[in-house]
C-alpha cells in the first residue's frame, strides 16, 4: 500500500519558492524575446499584415481605443453575472463574447463597441442575396399597404400544420377577391383572397396574429437557430420555404421599388457604399397593375437602374458607388432548368450589361448538384457567352459544408479550376492546403459569412468559424451578411457580421476588420474587366489608375475620418486604467 501523498510543509515551500525563477530573470527573458519573436514571425503572415503596418498614427490610437473598450465590454458585458441575469433567465444560457448570434443579438446592439463598428465604413457588400436582405416589418408593412395584394395558398390554411408547411404566393389582382376564406377547411386551393381580408380574419389574433405568422414563415426563429442537433439538412429545408415565402412578395414592381429603396438606404447608413447581390428569379416578376408576368427580366433591370440612379441622385445616397448583381441558378435544377437560366443570364447581360457583375451556381452544396456533375452546363454556358461576345465572369458558391473530401467539398477544386474571382463561403477551405496556396497565388477572395454559417448549422459559434485560420494563412478574405433578413439581422447592413468578428476573434482587432472592408472594395466587380486587368487592379490596388483604384482612396478617406471620429468621441479612453493583462497586445497590431 503505497503511502499518502502530502503537501509541501512551510519550511519545505519557503525553501523551494526560493528557487522558483522570476521574469526577470536573464534566461526566461530570453525565452520571452524569442517567444514575442515567433509570435510576430507568424503575423507577418497574415493577410491583414500590410494593412496593420501601414496604418496612420491617428489609426493606431483609434486601435487602441478600440481593443480598450472590447476588453473592458469582454469583462463588464458578457459575463452571467449582470442584474438582468440573462444566463438564467433565457433557458439557462451561459453569456460569453462570441457567443450565439440569435442569442447575443440583443446585448450586442447596446454596446460601445455596437456605436463602432456601426460607424465603420465597410466598404462593399460581396455576398448577399437580393430576396433575403430587407426587414420583414418594412416589407409586410408595404405588402398591406399595397392596393390590390391578394394571398394564394396550395390547401386550406385551417390546422397547425398547414400554417407552418403550406406553399404561399402573394400576387397582385385588379379585381378584388372576397368571397373565399383561406384560413377555413373548405377553402380550394389556389384561390385568390384580398390579403387584407385575409388578415384582419387570421384566426390567432387578427392582423397583428397574421403579421407575427407571416414573420415565422420568412424567418429563421431563434429556437431553429440554436438547435444544431438537428443538422445541416433539417435548417436548410427551413430555409429554402422562407424563399418561396417571399419570393412573390417582392417580384411585384411597386413592392420592388419599395425595396429597392429601403436596401440602399439601410446600406448607406451602415456604412456600405456599393453591393453586388445574387439574383435568382424565375419568370414571376409582374408591371405595377399587371395581372400577367413578364416574359423576360428586362423590367425588372429597368427597375433596378431607375432605383439605384434615384437613390444615387438624393441627398441621402451621396457618395453611394452603386448595385450590381450576379446572377444565380439553382444548383438542383435539371439541366434542361439550367440552361435556360443561363440563357436568360446571357440575354440581360447584353441588353443590361452594367447590371450583371457575373454568374454563380446557389442553393445548398450538400443537396444540390456539385460542379463537377454541372461540368457540361458550364462548359455550354462559356461558349454561348464566346459566341455572343459577352464576358461573365464566375463567383461561385464553394465549399459551404461540413464535409472532408466529398462531392461537395471538392466543390472548391472546380471552382479555382474554373478561374472563379472569388469564393462564396469557402468555409471548408481551411482544410485544403494546397488550395489555399492556389488561392493566394490566384489572388481570389473569399466571400465569408460568420452569421449564416453559424445559423445554417456549420459552426456553433463565431468563435468555431474557420475565417481566423484563413486570415493566418495569408488568405485574402472579406465579411458578408448573405441573407439578414431571414437570418436574424433583420437589417441589410453588416454590423453584426463586424461586430461578431470582432468580439469573438481575439487577434482581429480594429485593424483587422479595417483590411476586411478594405478588401470588399479591392474585389468589387466595379465594373467589367478582362482577367487580366481585373488581376492587375488587385494587385496595384489604390495606386493604381482605375475605378477600382479611386474606390480604394475614397474609402481610406472614410476609413480616416472614422478613425478621427473614435478617438474623439472616445478620448477617455485613452487614458485607461493599465490593461490587466499584461501579456495581451492592448492595439491588436503586430
Amino acid at each position: 500500500m503505497s503511502a499518502k501523498l502530502a503537501g509541501f510543509t512551510d519550511e519545505e515551500w519557503e525553501d523551494i519558492s526560493r528557487d522558483i525563477p522570476t521574469e526577470n530573470e536573464p534566461f526566461l527573458q530570453k525565452y520571452l524575446e524569442g517567444r514575442e519573436a515567433l509570435i510576430a514571425q507568424e503575423n507577418k503572415q497574415r493577410s491583414d499584415a500590410s494593412f496593420r503596418q501601414n496604418l496612420s498614427p491617428i489609426g493606431r490610437r483609434a486601435c487602441a481605443i478600440v481593443q480598450r473598450i472590447r476588453d473592458e465590454e469582454k469583462r463588464t458585458v458578457w459575463t452571467p453575472q449582470l442584474e438582468d441575469a440573462l444566463a438564467k433567465k433565457a433557458d439557462s444560457i451561459t453569456v460569453y463574447p462570441g457567443m450565439m448570434f440569435s442569442l447575443s443579438k440583443a446585448r450586442m446592439e447596446s454596446t460601445k463597441l455596437w456605436r463602432i463598428v456601426r460607424r465603420m465604413p465597410k466598404g462593399a457588400l460581396l455576398h448577399a442575396h437580393m430576396d433575403a436582405m430587407v426587414d420583414f416589418d418594412f416589407l409586410f408593412s408595404v405588402l398591406l399597404d399595397t392596393p390590390g395584394m391578394h394571398i394564394l395558398a396550395d390547401r386550406p390554411l385551417s390546422n397547425p400544420e398547414s400554417l407552418e408547411e403550406a406553399s404561399l404566393l402573394f400576387r397582385f389582382f385588379k379585381t378584388p377577391r372576397t368571397e373565399s376564406d383561406v384560413w377555413a377547411g373548405d377553402y380550394v386551393a389556389r384561390t385568390p383572397v384580398l390579403l387584407t381580408q385575409a388578415a384582419d380574419a387570421f384566426p390567432d389574433g387578427g392582423r397583428p396574429g397574421f403579421l407575427k405568422w407571416l414573420y415565422k414563415r420568412a424567418t429563421i426563429s431563434r429556437t431553429e437557430a440554436v438547435e444544431q442537433h438537428h443538422g445541416v439538412d433539417a435548417i436548410w429545408r427551413k430555409f429554402f420555404t422562407c424563399f418561396r415565402v417571399v419570393n412573390s412578395i417582392v417580384h411585384y414592381e411597386p413592392i420592388y421599388r419599395h425595396f429597392l429603396r429601403r436596401l440602399m438606404s439601410l446600406l448607406k447608413a451602415d456604412g456600405v457604399n456599393y453591393a453586388e447581390v445574387r439574383f435568382s428569379w424565375g419568370l414571376d416578376y409582374y408591371r405595377q397593375d399587371s395581372e400577367v408576368p413578364e416574359g423576360d427580366h428586362s423590367a425588372m433591370l429597368d427597375v433596378l437602374d431607375e432605383e439605384v440612379k434615384r437613390f444615387q441622385a438624393s441627398e441621402e445616397g451621396k457618395g453611394f458607388w452603386g448595385l450590381r448583381t450576379i446572377w444565380a441558378t439553382i444548383r438542383s435544377q435539371g439541366t434542361r432548368s439550367v440552361l435556360e437560366d443561363m440563357d436568360h443570364c446571357i440575354t440581360m447581360k447584353l441588353t443590361h450589361p452594367h447590371l450583371i457583375a457575373g454568374y454563380d451556381l446557389v442553393g445548398q452544396e450538400d443537396l444540390g448538384r456539385p460542379h463537377r456533375d454541372l461540368l457540361p452546363e458550364i462548359m455550354w454556358f462559356r461558349k454561348q457567352c464566346a459566341q455572343e461576345g459577352v464576358d461573365i465572369p464566375f463567383f461561385f458558391h464553394a465549399g459551404e459544408c461540413l464535409g472532408s473530401g466529398s462531392d461537395t467539398d471538392h466543390n472548391l477544386f472546380d471552382a479555382i479550376l474554373l478561374g472563379t474571382r472569388r469564393i462564396g463561403h469557402g468555409f471548408s477551405l481551411y482544410k485544403h492546403p494546397l488550395l489555399i496556396d492556389l488561392v493566394k497565388e490566384k489572388r481570389i477572395l473569399i466571400e465569408s459569412c460568420p452569421i449564416s454559417n453559424e445559423v445554417l448549422r456549420l459552426c456553433g459559434s463565431v468563435m468555431s468559424h474557420p475565417l481566423p485560420a484563413l486570415l493566418a494563412r495569408g488568405v485574402a478574405c472579406s465579411l458578408c451578411n448573405d441573407d439578414p433578413a431571414m437570418l436574424g439581422q433583420d437589417t441589410a447592413g453588416s454590423t453584426h457580421d463586424f461586430w461578431q468578428a470582432l468580439q469573438g476573434w481575439e487577434n482581429l482587432g480594429l485593424a483587422g476588420l479595417g483590411s476586411l472592408a478594405e478588401n470588399s472594395v479591392r474585389w468589387a466587380a466595379f465594373e467589367d474587366q478582362s482577367t487580366e486587368n481585373w488581376v492587375r487592379d488587385i494587385r496595384e490596388a489604390s495606386v493604381g489608375g482605375g475605378l477600382k483604384a479611386q474606390r480604394l482612396r475614397e474609402w481610406a478617406v472614410e476609413w480616416e475620418r472614422f478613425c478621427l471620429w473614435v478617438v474623439d468621441e472616445f478620448a477617455e479612453w485613452e487614458e485607461s486604467e493599465p490593461n490587466p493583462n499584461p501579456n495581451s497586445n492592448p492595439t491588436g497590431l503586430p
